[in-house]
């Protein structure tokens, strides 16, 4: 085999490696969440499946380091990476009992690790194969292993930078799995042993050939309620109609539910959040960091407010404007971080508005002593900071350590929760000033509306006569030094996900 083609497949192999542990946390992140423990995980079946592929490929290649071996390694790599998106289905929902840590785990066990292993087989085969010829051994193995490491870097910047949110996850897959077929067919051509090995090359060919066909058509599943699939920088973004609601997703989270006619909100907690207008006798100004649908910018737009929004990610923006109404004259979009915007930025608002987490993970640097110290200096005198979190219950650690940590910077902070039941999974409100918080006039509605148990006007009411100052007592501040959110988010994340999965059934719209 000639020296360049080698090199090609060592180059090739490493690229894959480090492509299917970046598409590992979209192809697992949309039923589990993205959160510190997937990409353990997936780090851990990564690390696990290479060295067990450097023994095994070293041990095998010691008794007979041929091409046509590593031509058959590469072949069962590319063919397993094929089979990846059709096997995710089956194994997320075998894995799903078992808890979010062990099941991530197991999950991202059986997906990848039959195909990094095989692919962590191709260096010591090379190495074997190319040492045949020279006597420098140590040279051989330091730049095949270049070579290597040089296929993962190009392999993980185009990867996250450019070939997911273009290609989406599961062509990207299928394309690895299709390269790395075709790199072993052009392998088998070359071989002596001529009839064999081209019938096996033909059927790989032909098996590559079906692959791109089948990842060049659509999947959009309209006829089942799946408008939108878009692969962004940041997160797995669909739009999926399902009940007479349209609902945006991502990460398999849900974070805004309307109807599509009305762009009327379903979610309880924006009532919650619309609430805190009425501290205030006329319109001002409106700072909503995590844009979601837009349910929020246009409850206060239509009130009169002006509205800056801040969202990370510019595909929430386009599908925001395309599958939920949202309008350029609604609101200033900012497509920044909401902590550098506000580092950035010296407005001062009358309410600010962090609606930014999901249930899989929140962005600790968005919840520390450090950031809300910020946010507190972008308020006016009478302004009122308001946060939407997800938790398990009244009294979960993260409300308290939250609320903790807000009084480092305001006097005052009370919790408004959605939902009635103290041990219940539901989105809490807090509500943070420099002052007490009084509403001008009591809430009421309409006693006759047989509907106004789902009216928004009773959602307000019921947090509002809920509302409650959290224990802070010997609770610990979250800092830029020490965050542990991460580890309060799993029990929140793994009971969301399974209340979100009986919600879509089995039809996988949601991931």
């Amino acid at each position: 085999m000639l020296h360049w083609y080698l090199y090609v497949i060592v180059f090739v192999s490493g690229g894959a490696v480090l492509a299917l542990e970046i598409l590992g946390t979209r192809i697992l992140g949309p039923f589990y969440g993205v959160s510190l423990f997937l990409w353990s995980a997936l780090i851990t079946v990564t690390l696990v499946a290479l060295s067990l592929g450097y023994a095994l490929g070293g041990r095998i290649a010691d008794k007979g380091a041929t091409t046509l071996r590593l031509n058959y390694i590469l072949a069962g790599a590319g063919l397993w990476t094929l089979l990846t998106p059709l096997l995710k289905q089956p194994v997320l929902f075998l894995t799903e009992p078992f808890g979010l840590r062990f099941a991530v785990l197991v999950a991202a066990f059986l997906l990848f690790a039959p195909s990094l292993t095989l692919l962590g087989m191709v260096s010591p085969f090379a190495i074997r194969i190319r040492a045949q010829s020279l006597s420098v051994v140590g040279r051989t193995a330091g730049d095949l292993y270049a070579i290597s490491t040089m296929g993962s870097v190009v392999a993980a910047l185009l990867t996250g930078f450019f070939l997911i949110p273009t290609m989406g996850v599961n062509r990207l897959t299928m394309m690895i799995g299709i390269a790395l077929l075709l790199l072993s067919a052009v392998g088998l051509l070359k071989e002596k042993e001529v009839v064999k090995n081209r019938l096996t090359a033909i059927v790989l060919l032909a098996m590559a050939a079906g692959a791109i066909y089948f990842a060049s058509v659509s999947h959009a599943q309209k006829e089942n309620g799946l408008v939108a699939v878009r692969q962004s920088s940041y997160a797995e973004l669909r739009v999926v109609d399902m009940g007479g609601l349209r609902h945006l997703i991502i990460d398999g989270g849900v974070h805004t539910i309307v109807d599509a006619n009305t762009w009327k909100s379903f979610f309880p907690y924006t009532h919650i959040v619309d609430l805190s207008q009425m501290f205030f006798s006329e319109p001002g100004r409106l700072l909503l960091i995590g844009l979601g649908g837009g349910t929020i910018v246009k409850n206060f737009s239509k009130a009169g407010w002006q509205v800056d929004v801040v969202e990370i990610d510019p595909a929430v923006v386009t599908l925001a404007k395309a599958h939920f109404g949202l309008s350029p004259s609604e609101g200033n979009v900012y497509t920044v971080d909401g902590r550098q915007f506000l580092m950035r930025h010296n407005q001062r608002y009358e309410v600010i508005v962090m609606d930014a987490f999901g249930s899989s993970s929140i962005p600790f640097h968005l919840v520390t002593e450090e950031s809300f110290g910020l946010i507190s200096s972008r308020l006016r005198e009478q302004g009122v900071f308001v946060m939407n979190i997800e938790s398990r219950g009244w009294y979960d650690p993260l409300v308290n350590s939250l609320a903790a940590t807000l009084r480092q910077h305001f006097q005052n902070v009370v919790v408004l929760p959605a939902f009635s039941s103290e041990e219940q999974l539901g989105n809490m409100i807090f509500y943070a000033s420099h002052h007490k918080l009084q509403l001008p006039a009591p809430l009421e509605w309409d006693y006759s509306d047989l509907d106004f148990r789902s009216s928004p006007q009773y959602y307000k009411y019921r947090a509002w006569e809920n509302r409650f100052e959290p224990d802070i007592h010997n609770i610990s501040i979250l800092t830029d030094d020490l965050n542990p959110v991460d580890l309060w988010s799993e029990a929140i994340n793994l009971e969301a996900r399974r209340v979100l999965h009986d919600y879509f059934g089995t039809e996988a719209l949601s991931w």
